[in-house]
């Protein structure tokens, strides 16, 4: 079943998470730099959402996220997310050259940003492209407008350097006469420049 998929990587996540909020329950006193941007990349695990047998492919995942500077303290972890993923690893044998990219862009907003374990929410939009078996036929590839509401956690573990892992849930709009919903998880790691390190 697809449930026990995702059993793994969120326990994972929140046993990970929990040990370190454990280690100091004190929030960290490290104060915003002059550069707030976070980069970092990961390892996606994406169900296509494809046809009877809805496969699971696996991907890499690139962030950037930019904070906007000197928001008051209740907006203080507002930005703009920019990610690219790239769904074209173990493809089934059933679907050859099943590929599924994305470019998006949009607001993301991260609570307790001072803290060690910093959860976010975030909606995107951009432009997926999606290559699909198609055997006799010249219709192969689409691109779609993708919308990607999606729900995380940065676990800070050393210096500028914090664990993510995210849920995200994508809908590509009227393709094949019905939206396709591929979703997933992505684990990975983000450098924060604007965090000064300690």
């Amino acid at each position: 079943m697809q449930w026990k998929l995702m059993i793994l990587p969120v326990a994972a996540l929140f046993s990970f998470g929990s040990a370190f909020q454990a280690h100091a329950q004190v929030t960290y006193s490290a104060e915003e730099g002059k550069l707030p941007f976070t980069v970092g990349a990961g390892v996606s695990d994406f169900s296509d959402d494809w046809g009877i047998t809805n496969p699971r492919q696996v991907g890499i995942t690139a962030w950037i996220d930019w904070r906007i500077p000197h928001m008051p303290s209740l907006l203080d972890g507002v930005g703009v997310e920019l990610e690219g993923r790239d769904i074209n690893y173990a493809t089934p044998s059933s679907l050859p050259g099943h590929r599924m990219d994305t470019g998006l862009i949009g607001p993301i907003y991260q609570f307790r940003r001072k803290s060690r374990i910093r959860p976010f929410g975030k909606f995107l939009m951009g432009i997926g492209s999606i290559d699909f078996p198609s055997p006799g036929a010249t219709y192969s590839h689409d691109t779609r407008t993708v919308y990607e509401p999606g729900v995380g956690t940065d676990v800070r573990f050393w210096n500028r350097f914090s664990v993510r892992g995210e849920y995200d849930y994508q809908f590509w709009h009227q393709l094949f006469l019905h939206d396709l919903n591929p979703q997933g998880f992505t684990v990975g790691v983000v450098y924060d420049f604007g965090r000064l390190s300690r």
